[in-house]
């Protein structure tokens, strides 16, 4: 019975132990959520981690070497110009400066005007700062103030933990040793503009300047070189501690040029004060030894800043110091043209150096008279004659006949009116009028222009560049074109041989008759330049004069008998000329010289052509590898030659005392 009761009560209970406890699920589930939770949140930092420290370990590594370090770029040193002997022409010298590094100081507006109670700031530092603060990068540094004392610089470094983001740099400034003797030549440079930053983000390094003339801006990329950069540990305030790391810049290559310094020295001081240019060249292969433009200015000036005084003073004068003359001043050739007509009506076969041209002083076409230099005429003359005299009658019938399409393409065969492909900024190509010109700007070209022509007058411009460009071909024969840059790093190039030019397209017999005319101006009787004979041993020069009215002259002055122009007031009197080529038998050096105002080409402008081709030759810097020593000086020959007669001048030593005019 009591088995049979205890198993009716085990039967009882057992549906009650079988039932599952409902607290004891929820602990269960709770149990599992919290743990999944825990996994994810460990994966998560697990994975941050290994990010942090395995897959961004290097780029936050940087990061907090950052907070210690300031990186910034470092300009480059500008290359040197040198001369043909490696004499610097412009070179870099070290100057403190003071810079802000922006990304270095939370209040930069604070910082700068703190910096300018210590180190004055005027407007024009202002308004540069605040240009570039809005322009450039805030890892850029900004130039606070250039040319600093030691004194301003020592004030800076005592006051720095005032001054977060400031320091002292230590930069170059360009300097030209040379001054004013080659300014117009190897230029100046300029802080760079927002137009300039713009184009190369290389300009925004403080220091760095932007050639704006000369050689300076024509070779301006290859004078810049490639920036460098230092590491620096700084404190919490951005204060440097020490310099970490530093890699230079290249510099910028070095620029040897043609020019003889030591001869661009004598021909400045030929020159003395008149308003004048001159170009020396070696005819053989176009380099230009010697270029002087007077006045000049001192470019040293415009690194640090031109004052509004200065700059007013440069552009109100009247003889244009700021203008290179031999490539931007533009004159009438006169006479130095004739040979040029001269080519071209040979070539045109209408004339050959025997045929004669009969000169009253004067020639009559239609109801117009043109009047001779000589107002007494030259007689019957030939080519070699006509040269000799400067006989005007005769090119004007040469360019009567021969017509002003074919003279000005001869013109253009000697360099003449043409853009030549010399290595300086804003050059000009003056002007070889023709027909076709002339209908252009709506005008009527008649007769009267193309006599005119004849003997450089009229709408004809040149440069004194062009004209030793015209006279080194007329000399050699060859297609020289002028050069400055010698070499590159030292490297010459190929243009300074002489077989690296080709011939031009002219007979060599018409261009030996023209020598033999020039020849015949300097060294025979009645010639018009006797004062441009040199006064050296076995050496003679070839030369051509020339006067270039600039007002005309009525014809009551000239049938007065007592005009004479160098009476009259500076800027009204003519261009004084001249062009010559020596040795005459193996032409090496080639020389023009225009005088501005110098009325009359063989009084003014041969002397001085003659002294300068004197200190060229004994210079001799085509065929010298050294600088030259000073000579002494060689006298001066005599200056008066035998009276006229005949069909020669009979009143006169030179061409030009009465300059040519129409009536």
């Amino acid at each position: 019975m009591r088995l049979k009761r205890r198993k009716r009560e085990n039967q009882r209970l057992m549906p009650i132990k079988n039932q599952k406890d409902p607290a004891q699920g929820v602990f269960t589930r709770r149990a599992l959520l919290l743990m999944a939770v825990q996994t994810g949140a460990l994966g998560t930092l697990a994975h941050k981690l290994y990010t942090l420290q395995v897959k961004d370990g290097d780029r936050y590594a940087r990061m907090a070497a950052s907070n210690r370090m300031s990186k910034r770029y470092l300009a480059p040193p500008r290359g040197r110009i040198v001369d043909r002997y490696g004499v610097p022409l412009a070179n870099n010298k070290e100057n403190w400066r003071a810079l802000l590094m922006p990304e270095e100081t939370t209040d930069v507006a604070g910082t700068i005007e703190r910096f300018s109670t210590m180190i004055p700031l005027d407007d024009r530092d202002r308004a540069r700062i605040a240009r570039e603060m809005r322009h450039q990068r805030r890892f850029v540094p900004v130039m606070l103030r250039d040319f600093l004392s030691w004194d301003e610089m020592a004030r800076i470094e005592l006051n720095a933990p005032s001054l977060p983001g400031v320091l002292i740099d230590v930069g170059t400034r360009r300097v030209y040793p040379e001054g004013e003797l080659l300014a117009h030549i190897v230029g100046y440079v300029a802080p760079p503009n927002e137009k300039d930053v713009a184009r190369s983000a290389l300009l925004a390094l403080p220091g760095m300047r932007v050639g704006r003339a000369g050689i300076e801006q024509s070779q301006d990329e290859k004078l810049r070189g490639t920036a460098g950069s230092v590491e620096m540990e700084v404190n919490a305030i951005g204060r440097v501690m020490s310099e970490l790391n530093r890699e230079e810049g290249a510099a910028g290559a070095e620029i040897g040029l043609t020019i003889d310094r030591g001869l661009q020295q004598k021909v400045l001081n030929r020159i003395a004060d008149q308003t004048a240019s001159a170009v020396v060249m070696d005819c053989r292969n176009g380099e230009v030894l010697a270029m002087v433009s007077t006045p000049s200015f001192d470019p040293s000036l415009f690194d640090s800043g031109v004052s509004h005084a200065q700059w007013v003073e440069w552009t109100n004068n009247e003889r244009t110091p700021l203008i290179n003359k031999t490539v931007a001043g533009v004159y009438p050739p006169g006479s130095t043209f004739k040979p040029a007509v001269a080519m071209a009506g040979l070539q045109s076969g209408l004339f050959s150096p025997s045929d004669r041209v009969f000169c009253p002083g004067h020639l009559d076409v239609g109801g117009t008279r043109f009047h001779c230099w000589s107002r007494w005429g030259h007689g019957s003359v030939d080519l070699h004659q006509a040269l000799k005299y400067s006989c005007d009658v005769y090119f004007y019938e040469m360019a009567r006949r021969v017509g002003m399409d074919r003279i000005a393409e001869t013109a253009h065969q000697f360099g003449l009116g043409t853009q030549l492909d010399i290595e300086l900024p804003h050059i000009r190509s003056g002007l070889i009028p023709t027909p076709a010109w002339r209908q252009a700007h709506h005008h009527h070209w008649n007769g009267g222009d193309t006599i005119v022509s004849g003997i450089g007058q009229g709408f004809v411009q040149v440069t004194p560049l062009q004209l030793a460009t015209y006279t080194s071909r007329l000399a050699t024969g060859r297609a020289v074109q002028p050069h400055l840059v010698r070499a590159l790093n030292r490297d010459i190039g190929p243009q300074a041989t002489p077989d690296h030019w080709p011939a031009l397209d002219m007979p060599a017999k018409y261009l030996e008759a023209l020598r033999s005319g020039m020849f015949a101006v300097v060294n025979e009787p009645h010639g018009t330049a006797p004062k441009a004979k040199l006064n050296l041993p076995n050496i003679t020069m070839a030369g051509k004069t020339g006067s270039a009215q600039v007002r005309r002259v009525s014809r009551a002055m000239r049938e007065s008998g007592h005009f004479n122009s160098a009476n009259l007031p500076w800027e009204y009197r003519p261009h004084a000329l001249f062009i010559c080529f020596a040795p005459y038998e193996n032409p090496q050096y080639a020389v023009s010289v225009v005088i501005e105002h110098g009325n009359t080409g063989a009084d003014a402008a041969a002397p001085l052509a003659r002294d300068i081709m004197i200190d060229t030759l004994q210079r001799d810097p085509a065929n010298r590898t050294t600088p030259a020593p000073d000579p002494i000086p060689a006298p001066s020959p005599d200056a008066a030659p035998p009276p006229a007669s005949g069909p020669a001048p009979a009143a006169t030593s030179g061409e030009g005392d009465v300059p040519p005019d129409t009536e």
